[in-house]
């Protein structure tokens, strides 16, 4: 499914070596508000300023934004930490569902157990997998889209915030259109918009939102996963109060990556905890 693309505030953009230049409406003046990552003076011609306040003084990198006349560009350096966790984040996203793999099959019956604790799973291919919102028998031709990641996303949001992951699962909330989306195919749909968002393919973040991601990867390794399940509450949120039906889910999609993408961009979002619409999940 197709996300929304329009970054916050912004006319145009333009790469240089390697940077996101980004031309903004922001009024002249200095902006330094700290000196971490950068060797430029406030006042000077290229002014920089953390991307958070919190990270002023750490061994982390700055995620610096340097301006020079009305354009504003991202130059960050990954430290250590932050290149293993993004390398190995790139590796779950490359990694095929494999239904020969027995981790691959465990994983699934966990899914499983997790989701329909008292009810026995007759097997991987089941006419129960539709109950969970599964387009057929066999599950395993719905990870095409994503992968392995994104069973392992509903994995998490099942056994990390069970009441939310059950409440999303029943429709509990709200009044529901006749024409609901299926559960599991929107989880799927929901790691593939949330890939798209961060830019998860690049080295180096190429954008706002990436940046700020890689900061708050750095401080904890499940970033991406707890980001998933405010995605689902907040895609769920949408869908309930714009009446929506199964024709309107991908600009529910596009709607809610606008919405992750301006949390994350507030000033005071330090981690995925921080953002408003984690308070949703329970």
């Amino acid at each position: 499914m197709e996300a929304a693309t329009t970054p916050a505030a912004a006319e145009t953009q333009h790469r240089h070596g390697g940077c996101l230049s980004v031309r903004t409406f922001m009024p002249p003046g200095p902006v330094a508000r700290c000196s971490g990552g950068s060797s430029q003076a406030a006042g000077s011609p290229d002014e920089a300023s953390c991307g958070s306040p919190r990270w002023i003084g750490k061994s982390l990198s700055c995620v610096c934004i340097k301006r020079k006349g009305a354009y504003e560009r991202i130059c960050v350096n990954l430290t250590p930490v932050q290149e293993q966790r993004l390398q190995r984040l790139r590796h779950r996203m490359k990694v095929y569902f494999d239904h020969s793999r027995r981790d691959h099959q465990e994983a699934l019956r966990a899914l499983w157990y997790a989701t329909y604790p008292d009810q026995e799973l007759e097997g991987l291919v089941s006419e129960q997998w539709k109950d969970m919102g599964w387009q057929g028998r066999d599950p395993s031709t719905d990870f095409r889209g994503a992968g392995f990641i994104s069973l392992e996303n509903l994995l998490f949001f099942a056994k990390t915030f069970s009441a939310s992951f059950q409440r999303l699962l029943q429709k509990q909330s709200g009044n529901r259109a006749t024409w609901e989306y299926p559960f599991a195919v929107a989880g799927v749909n929901i790691t593939f918009m949330i890939m798209q968002m961060l830019d998860l393919q690049s080295t180096k973040p190429r954008t706002f939102v990436k940046a700020v991601f890689v900061q708050m990867l750095s401080e904890d390794e499940w970033a991406f996963d707890l980001l998933y399940c405010v995605a689902f509450l907040v895609m769920d949120k949408q869908w309930v109060e714009k009446n929506a039906s199964y024709m309107d889910f991908n600009e529910i999609l596009k709607s809610t990556r606008a919405q992750l993408e301006k949390e994350l961009l507030l000033e005071d979002v330090l981690r995925i905890e921080d953002m408003p619409s984690y308070r949703l999940l329970c």
